[in-house]
């Protein structure tokens, strides 16, 4: 079902007033170390029993930030010593809604899914429910049933409206045969009213398939590097496996050939060349690298043109990827949720992909201690089995070396910018891969 948020009310207002100093505690609250300004946009209740399941929306304004916030909770007079409690409102204990049973159980009964897996959600036990750490951007629960963690539900935190990718890219790599991304077992929409006074409908959660067992790639491959074991067999099978991505993001929504002179070659390197331009006035060092950046650009504006767009991942590394029961599996395809939806789902170069997962090796291979002279013999090994496993899976890619140059160029001028903000003992991984990909 779809749900409609009704209309701040004056219980609203006093749980905004306790949520506050809270929110700003989250790791997925969107806005940091600037003022930010909280509103209501409205409130969903979700049916049950035991007590009041509330689904708060906010606005959320902060520096350029504009975004409408998710907040579950459960007001209730019970208590729980597992209870995350968040303050009293007219003599009920407000509690954060994520993994209490109270508010899964709703969640499950709301819920939409595919008709196959209806028996999966009966089965889920709401009391299971474990809220994973670590999250930046939304918050996941895994829901167990008589047998063992089976699903995993992602609550997502930022609201857009419109289709969510990492419900809409799942369901249809699995409708056309896609084995190796987790499995949709069901979702929950509902319409709410923009703070300009226009209605959205989108979704406030994906429950999917639980990867037992799963180790998460980018901590596998530190581990590999800080064990100094080659990494070149798994990339090898990833490298097929993000080829066969590609190619059943194909069949599932075709490619776009633009005819626009403006998507070509030029425009590809214009965009990195304005990437260079922004992450050079932030970052000075940088700047002894134009003249080599210049050069790649000339060589991919004389391309004659660039292959056709498609669907891609969009944000795809080894932090995305989880190997299990000897094989690989393909996660997180919501990219960036605070960009806007029409980004998240423009097609584009499948080599961007390409280039995510390259960029992951050089961080792996530092967070697991390599020194420079065993990195110099890692990152390349990996990188060349990967890439020709890719390849091999995907012809034609081989002639997008050029390209895939670039999309890498592009991402480590902007890991630059980002380790120069935030954690400037990290430059040097990124201006070590400006240094290899800006060597004729």
């Amino acid at each position: 079902m779809t749900l409609t948020a009704a209309g701040a009310d004056l219980l609203d207002a006093r749980l905004l007033a306790v949520l506050r100093p809270w929110l700003l505690g989250r790791r997925w609250f969107p806005v940091k170390d600037v003022d930010v300004e909280l509103g209501i946009v409205g409130s969903l209740d979700l049916p049950s029993r035991r007590s009041l399941v509330r689904v708060l929306l906010l606005s959320v304004r902060g520096g350029a930030l504009r975004t409408v916030l998710q907040v579950p909770l459960v007001l209730t007079t019970a208590t729980d010593p597992t209870d995350v409690l968040i303050g009293t409102v007219d003599g009920l204990r407000v509690l954060d809604g994520a993994g209490h049973a109270d508010f899964l159980t709703a969640w499950l009964t709301a819920a939409d899914g595919p008709a196959d897996a209806s028996e999966a959600r009966a089965q889920l036990l709401p009391t299971s429910g474990r809220v994973l750490t670590g999250e930046q951007s939304n918050t996941s629960v895994v829901l167990s049933a008589d047998t063992g963690p089976v699903a995993i539900l992602k609550i997502l935190r930022a609201l857009t409206g419109g289709e969510n990718p990492d419900v809409d890219v799942p369901r249809r790599l699995v409708e056309v045969g896609w084995d190796a991304v987790p499995a949709p077992l069901g979702w929950l929409t509902a319409t709410w009213t923009e703070p300009g006074g226009l209605p959205e409908t989108g979704y406030l959660g994906a429950l999917s398939a639980f990867v037992p067992d799963a180790a998460d790639g980018f901590e596998l491959a530190c581990d590999h590097a800080r064990r100094a074991v080659s990494f070149a067999p798994l990339a090898a099978e990833l490298g097929t496996v993000v080829a066969s991505m590609h190619a059943a993001l194909i069949r599932a929504y075709g490619t776009f050939q633009d005819d626009d002179p403006g998507r070509g070659p030029a425009a590809v390197a214009d965009a990195v060349a304005t990437r260079f331009a922004w992450a050079a006035e932030a970052v000075p060092a940088l700047i002894g690298y134009q003249p080599a950046v210049e050069s790649v650009l000339a060589a991919v504006r004389a391309l004659p043109f660039v292959p056709a767009r498609q669907r891609v991942h969009g944000d795809l590394h080894l932090g995305q990827v989880l190997r299990s029961a000897g094989r690989w599996y393909v996660t997180d395809f919501e990219g960036e949720p605070l960009a806007p939806l029409a980004d998240r789902t423009r097609p584009d170069l499948a080599v961007r992909d390409v280039a995510g997962v390259l960029r992951s090796f050089d961080y792996a291979a530092a967070v697991g201690g390599l020194d420079v002279t065993a990195a110099g013999r890692w990152v390349p090994e990996a990188r060349t089995a990967f890439l020709t496993a890719y390849e091999a899976s995907a012809p034609g890619s081989g002639a997008q070396a050029l390209l895939l140059r670039a999309q890498e160029l592009d991402k480590t001028l902007y890991e630059a910018v980002y380790e120069a903000r935030h954690r400037p003992h990290w430059l040097p991984i990124p201006l070590a891969g400006l240094d290899r990909l800006t060597v004729d």
